[in-house]
């Protein structure tokens, strides 16, 4: 089998028989789960282990989006609430330390929660500065209207989700705290200079540029290709992204199924690889669309093999022995102070 630089979502809470046909015969990377695939721990369980078993491969990437607040996959009752990035924002204004170690100790335990399950990637954290004036899709998922203060939280919780075995996700590169339409339904556009945005938007990625996967942002930005949104942009993925920024990990498209990117599943896939994403990402789990994007798109490139090795490689050197009960309450207290 070739294995192909794809993440794919599915229809429910169970693999069904066509899926896994297709699955064993596309051989995609990985997965993604979202709300409508997650029922109880036993579930899950169950159905992380058969997607890998479909693929054949122990160690096939299984993402989920866990931020925390309005985005969180995993609910209760089963699940811990965990709270918002703009909480870990106030309790900054009141103790830099303290929001740090909270950061850290949240995520630490949802990437214990994760791990328990067979997830091994989180989609956080959101590294998008909070702007007056954008819509609401960021909003409270932002920790910060300062970039810097945005890039220590997010370094937080990225170091606590890796000392629980998992590996996150920073997004939305190169930054989608400027957008005043939600790329969900509809295409941002943002008119600020290169120069300022290197100053604001980009600096938390760039201060990141060492983790190892990266989501990118449906965003264009007229500034740099007023073409192509980013995730489509050749332009901004070798100048900002690889060039400004420094990043060089694993960069993962954000969903091709939002309405913000026009065209067929195909193309939209073909287009993201062509400009210089890793793995591109089709969510939706309809199997029409993901045929057609397994036929557009090639084998995984040596290049992006390596990214996924090294990957793995810094999460192995991350990873700690954490107690399942050691953060809970201390985290209450710190939130508390």
């Amino acid at each position: 089998m070739t294995m192909r630089p794809a993440i794919f979502g599915l229809k429910g809470p169970e693999l069904e028989a066509d899926e896994r046909r297709f699955f064993r015969a596309a051989d995609p990377l990985g997965f993604i789960l979202f709300q409508r695939n997650c029922e109880t721990p036993a579930q899950i369980r169950r159905l992380t282990a058969a997607l890998r078993e479909a693929v054949g491969r122990a160690d096939a990437p299984i993402l989920i989006d866990q931020e925390g607040g309005r985005v969180q996959r995993l609910k209760p009752p089963h699940w811990r609430a965990a709270p918002t990035a703009a909480r870990f924002g106030e309790l900054n204004a009141r103790s830099r330390a303290a929001a740090r170690e909270a950061a850290a100790l949240n995520s630490q335990l949802i990437g214990l929660e994760l791990a328990a399950l067979g997830i091994d990637v989180d989609c956080a954290p959101v590294l998008d500065l909070a702007r007056p004036g954008a819509h609401e899709v960021i909003g409270d998922r932002a920790y910060s209207a300062d970039p810097d203060e945005v890039a220590e939280l997010g370094r937080a919780v990225c170091e606590g989700l890796m000392a629980a075995g998992v590996l996150p996700i920073v997004k939305h590169m190169p930054g989608h705290g400027r957008a005043t339409v939600d790329s969900h339904h509809a295409l941002p556009t943002v008119d600020a200079s290169r120069e300022e945005l290197a100053r604001s938007d980009f600096k938390p990625f760039r201060l990141l540029r060492d983790m190892p996967w990266a989501m990118t942002a449906h965003i264009l930005f007229d500034s740099i290709d007023p073409a192509r949104p980013a995730t489509l942009s050749p332009t901004v993925i070798a100048e900002i992204v690889r060039g400004h920024i420094g990043f060089d990990g694993v960069l993962v498209c954000d969903d091709l199924s939002m309405k913000a990117l026009q065209g067929r599943p195909g193309d939209l896939a073909a287009g993201a690889l062509a400009a210089g994403c890793d793995l591109v990402l089709h969510c939706n789990g309809i199997m029409s669309e993901m045929e057609e994007v397994v036929a557009a798109i090639g084998p995984m490139r040596p290049v992006t093999v390596d990214r996924i090795r090294r990957g793995r490689q810094q999460l192995d050197e991350a990873r700690k022995n954490v107690p399942a009960t050691a953060s809970i309450e201390r985290l209450d207290a710190l939130m508390k102070a």
